[in-house]
């Protein structure tokens, strides 16, 4: 059972819980049970996938404060809001909040699992990209000073004579210090080296470049 698969349903009322409960295992997709918010953010930090779906009225905690406590926790699964007519005020306060969906009661069942599989989705994009991300910052970590100042130029859309003239150094050695950034950033194109320092922000220079 993959954890990313994972459909979290959190709801006070046993049947709604139970009838959640079969709806997902009908369609093949995983679910663990949660009686409460309480109940489930005592797990919650040890959860690293998988998609959450919550009644917004609850006792103790309800869907609101349960997603200001996942924020505040770093738990980035998302969210789907279940909520009942005279709740949609609060299920709009609940996307403010972070929630990627709200589903009215009575709900169509196959709306239900279209939501969940998008957010399941979703989740699996935003690792992999994190993933991504962290391997790119890793190699950025080990450019040097002076290779990092080739890579802003590169990004920026300079050519290399430009690159040289900004950096009082000659054209042949920008192409070396090029050549060190495409082989450390396991780069297979100019392209794909400018890719990388966009999707990771790379330094505050070449945020800067782009704005």
């Amino acid at each position: 059972m993959s954890v990313e698969t994972i459909v979290h349903v959190i709801d006070d009322d046993d049947a709604a819980r139970d009838s959640l409960a079969f709806l997902f295992e009908s369609a093949d997709i995983a679910v663990r049970t949660y009686a409460s918010a309480t109940e489930f953010l005592a797990v919650a930090p040890g959860l690293s996938g998988g998609c959450i779906v919550t009644d917004v009225r609850m006792p103790d905690i309800n869907g609101i404060e349960l997603l200001k406590r996942l924020k505040a926790q770093g738990i980035a699964l998302p969210v789907i809001v279940i909520t009942g007519h005279a709740d949609i005020a609060l299920a709009v306060e609940a996307m403010k909040s972070g929630a990627v969906d709200f589903m009215e009661k009575p709900f169509d069942d196959e709306a239900m699992l279209r939501a969940v599989r998008s957010a399941l989705l979703r989740h699996g994009r935003t690792r992999e990209e994190g993933q991504e991300r962290a391997a790119i910052r890793q190699r950025l970590a080990i450019l040097s000073n002076r290779e990092q100042q080739v890579l802003e130029g590169l990004v920026a859309g300079h050519a290399n004579k430009r690159i040289a003239h900004d950096l009082d150094i000659s054209p042949r050695t920008v192409e070396i210090y090029r050549a060190h950034v495409m082989t450390k950033m396991a780069a297979s194109s100019l392209s794909e080296l400018v890719r990388m320092a966009l999707i990771t922000d790379a330094t505050g220079k070449v945020a800067a470049s782009e704005g």
